[in-house]
């Protein structure tokens, strides 16, 4: 009967693996339109990715998992983090594990990341951030991790001022929110394209985020194994990524 019972507490295990696996990214659907979004807590292993070993860019969802295997670790879910030069070098601020590698850019200019108000994702000791650009370059919290990108999505429960709810600009987007204690984190990919209000709106009245960020579009990528998922064709800059422990090999 041994045998038996092993492999009913094997089966058991994999399941609840499986099931907290799989509530870390869900799909859903808003006025008709598909959006999947993924959760982190404070408490979760949280970081940004940008370079490796010997500073080499990490670029893809792949490289990081390999490098993470050596501490018996994997990713449970990442997307990228913030818009950045050919060179993959960040557009804006970015703090990871402590050290700033580029500097936070406080003036207005061309395209989605220089449409103010822009913002800063940070991840402090105990808990989330998300504040906006100028505001966090006068008075810097704490961030063991943190980035740059823009526009804001939303702003204290309101929409970015220049947002235009018919606009005819939609594409494959992503961002982040930040619940208003700071313990939760959701980062949300589009799966088919929407405009800025649209991407917004989800955020605010789907998942009730005071606050939230645009990340990217049109190169958004996401990871999410449990969802059989992991999006490539692209070299990505900066990551974002939850990690968690990678299961035991069996002999």
């Amino acid at each position: 009967m041994r045998p038996k019972a092993d492999f009913l507490a094997m089966l058991a295990a994999l399941f609840l693996t499986a099931t907290s696996a799989q509530a870390d990214c869900t799909r859903t659907s808003f006025h008709d339109q598909s959006f999947t979004y993924c959760e982190a807590r404070i408490t979760d292993d949280l970081r940004l990715f940008l370079y490796g070993a010997n500073e080499q860019v990490y670029g893809n969802f792949r490289n990081i998992d390999e490098a993470l295997a050596s501490e018996g670790k994997k990713l449970a879910f990442a997307m990228n983090a913030s818009m950045y030069h050919p060179d993959r070098r960040p557009v804006g601020l970015f703090i990871q594990d402590g050290k700033e590698l580029s500097r936070i850019v406080t003036s207005e200019g061309p395209g989605n990341f220089g449409l103010l108000p822009n913002g800063v994702f940070c991840i402090e000791a105990e808990r989330f951030t998300l504040i906006e650009s100028r505001r966090f370059a006068a008075a810097p919290p704490a961030c063991r991790d943190a980035v740059q990108s823009g526009p804001m999505l939303i702003i204290d429960r309101a929409y970015h001022p220049r947002f235009i709810a018919e606009s005819s600009s939609r594409l494959i987007r992503n961002g982040v929110g930040v619940s208003g204690d700071g313990k939760r984190a959701v980062f949300v990919i589009a799966n088919s394209p929407v405009n800025f209000f649209e991407f917004a709106r989800f955020f605010r009245d789907y998942l009730g985020m005071p606050q939230a960020l645009y990340l990217d579009g049109n190169v958004s990528r996401l990871h999410a194994p449990a969802l059989r998922r992991s999006d490539w064709g692209t070299l990505l800059g900066p990551i974002v990524g939850k990690v968690v422990d990678a299961p035991a090999s069996r002999n």
